[in-house]
């Protein structure tokens, strides 16, 4: 497998620049005679979409969604980092690329963390001038919170609706490309397969959502914004519909898979409130800027009202034991602590709950609750129509929930995958974020993908890879489209007793949460990897789907997923596994220090872990990507 990352020569502060000049590019007449394929309309598969058509290229955009409006970007809370240093508090573009790289755990690609710290800067001015009403300070200058992992103030947010905000501002410009005729919507399509030719990703096989229709669609280049796959674990913060199937179809396909195990927990979630609950619910990292987390020293104390437990009974666990950063640590360090605390047995849940508090005393009686609700109110106001309690005089009961995926489709630094032509943007791949996440950098990243960096690359892949034209009367469609008709009629045929839902919660609840949840050992791994391919055989052998193929059918979309995540959560633990080492969201109990912290393996674990398939029922491949770290040095994280 070609892992070269085709990472530009030359300083790292200059190497965006020499690479932009060096790339070829397309006319912007020959441009017009050149089709890309968008699989998604998230923050960047709308922003790549909007701008490859700005540009002058026919562009075909997907979602599985009713509106692009509805992608799960729309769910994000708390901000968007960048290296303005508005409140001249020693932030850079320098500082802001040593973040990262440091909570990644050095376990990311340095160019590719330095760009998009170079471009931050450029996305907050492009959203400002759509319109994105960002909050300002008194003076009318855009304010700045901030986040976890950093003591500089750079999350620049729209209250806890940023996600939202941001997706608009992209959606409004696709939709001014699609009212120009430029962008074809393509909504309620799910991809279920990539096409390849002579070995270019040359289209895709979809399904219509509402008809049944299997299609094909081919194209010059096809461009992947699909999001994680943090629903293999059922339970998480994502929207019920996330899945890993178009990423995973691709891997079938040949493009390498990297990092699959760097899963990130976020640890500031509404609690798992019981056995069948189907989603957990995110509350801002942007809470921890004033919020305190705490349990209660003595275990008698916890189930007692938080009012009757005097602050000199609490233990401020984050304060205490990272005084540095404090409650703003990055959010694998605030997890495991908070892990730590309840299985110390000071859970403030009982009937075997898990949770810790974040309480808001501190801020109100410093800065006045109009100040907090100011900040935070809408994230109040939901916490409270779920929870039933007021959050300005009762603390919020928080624990970590799986979030976001670290690991995804390997890229180069055009942002290609191992197949050429095939193009994967965001949380759909590996690139920025190593084994952990900071806060506020994933609507960063999907942006500086779609708007800055894909508009530029992929015009280097068209002008130099002259592959002639492919329609979908190709050989390879209609194979690929027999491929994903035969796959859904097993499906129906099957004919068990087993809902979709009780295979997935199996897998997930049952398997990858507690065995490549937010801690891992060896037993506990092979163990997994033991009990996955026999649940797998139980689900084609006892899954039950009813309706059929040529209707809405919202239980065959979800076992075509399942199917999926059955077979990819293999893969996960296998990686897990091969990790013999703690970093970041990766945290192996054999691998920890005599403090309870992740305990990396510099010499023999510093690279990018790519995995191959080499067909069904066959151990996958396992490639490596080594990492050099020139500009910052490796050193044990320290937040003390």
């Amino acid at each position: 497998m070609d892992l070269n990352a085709r990472i530009p020569s030359g300083p790292i502060s200059e190497k965006w620049d020499k690479h932009r000049f060096d790339l070829k590019l397309v006319n912007p007449a020959n441009k017009r005679k050149f089709k890309v394929i968008v699989v998604g309309s998230g923050l960047a598969g709308a922003s790549a979409a909007a701008t490859l058509a700005e540009l002058g290229y026919h562009v075909d955009c997907f979602c599985f969604q009713d509106s692009p409006r509805r992608a799960h970007s729309i769910a994000a809370q708390g901000g968007i980092n960048a290296a303005k240093n508005y409140p001249n508090d020693g932030d850079s573009v320098y500082r802001l690329f040593y973040d990262t790289v440091k909570g990644g755990d050095y376990r990311a690609r340095e160019a590719n963390v330095y760009r998009l710290a170079q471009i931050s800067n450029q996305i907050i001015d492009q959203c400002a001038s759509q319109g994105v009403p960002f909050a300002r300070e008194y003076g009318g200058q855009l304010a700045n919170r901030s986040f976890g992992g950093a003591q500089v103030s750079r999350t620049f947010y729209a209250r806890g609706q940023t996600g939202q905000q941001l997706l608009l501002g992209a959606y409004s410009a696709l939709e001014r490309m699609i009212g120009a005729k430029k962008v074809k919507m393509h909504p309620r399509t799910e991809m279920l397969d990539l096409v390849l030719v002579n070995g270019h990703a040359r289209g895709i096989v979809t399904r219509n959502l509402i008809t049944g229709t299997i299609e094909s669609h081919s194209a010059d280049a096809v461009v992947l914004a699909t999001g994680g796959y943090g629903n293999v674990f059922y339970l998480s913060t994502n929207a019920m519909a996330s899945n890993v199937t178009a990423a995973y179809r691709c891997y079938k396909r040949g493009a390498g898979f990297a990092n699959p195990c760097f899963t990130q927990i976020h640890p500031t979630c509404i609690p798992v409130s019981g056995d069948y609950q189907s989603k957990l619910t995110l509350m801002s990292e942007s809470l921890r800027n004033d919020g305190r987390v705490w349990v209660p020293k003595d275990k008698a104390d916890c189930r007692k009202a938080p009012k009757d437990i005097p602050p000199s009974a609490r233990d401020y666990y984050l304060e205490r034991k990272y005084p540095a950063f404090g409650n703003l640590v990055p959010r694998d360090v605030a997890s495991r602590a908070a892990k730590e605390a309840v299985d110390s047995g000071r859970s403030v849940l009982d009937q075997g709950r898990s949770a810790v508090y974040l309480d808001f005393e501190t801020a109100i009686a410093r800065d006045g609750k109009d100040a907090i609700a100011d900040r935070y109110g809408n994230l109040f106001d939901m916490y409270e129509r779920i929870s039933g309690e007021n959050p300005y005089t009762t603390p919020m009961r928080i624990y970590p929930a799986v979030h976001y995926t670290m690991g995804g489709l390997w890229v180069d630094y055009n942002l290609m995958s191992t197949i050429p032509g095939l193009h994967v943007l965001g949380e759909a791949n590996f690139s920025d974020h190593g084994a952990n996440r900071l806060g506020a950098s994933a609507l960063m990243q999907g942006l500086a993908d779609g708007y800055f960096v894909i508009p530029y690359t992929i015009g280097n892949y068209l002008a130099t890879a002259k592959q002639g034209d492919v329609n979908t009367d190709h050989p390879a469609f209609k194979d690929a489209e027999k491929a994903a008709q035969d796959k859904l009629k097993r499906l129906l045929n099957v004919g068990g007793d087993k809902s979709v839902d009780y295979f997935h919660r199996k897998l997930g609840v049952d398997i990858m949460w507690e065995h490549c949840g937010m801690a891992r050992d060896k037993q506990g791994l092979e163990k997994a990897l033991q009990m996955i391919p026999e649940l797998r055989e139980r689900f084609w052998r006892e899954i039950r789907v009813p309706g059929s193929s040529s209707e809405v059918n919202l239980w065959l979309e979800k076992a075509n997923r399942v199917a999926d995540f059955l077979e990819f959560g293999e893969i996960m633990c296998l990686d897990a596994l091969n990790r013999e080492e703690s970093a970041g969201g990766h945290f192996r109990l054999e691998h920890q220090t005599a403090d309870g912290e992740a305990k990396r393996d510099d010499e023999n674990y510093a690279y990018g872990a790519v995995w191959e398939y080499k067909g069904d029922g066959v151990a996958p491949a396992l490639n490596k990507e080594p990492y050099t770290f020139e500009y910052v040095k490796l050193a044990t994280r320290n937040y003390a």
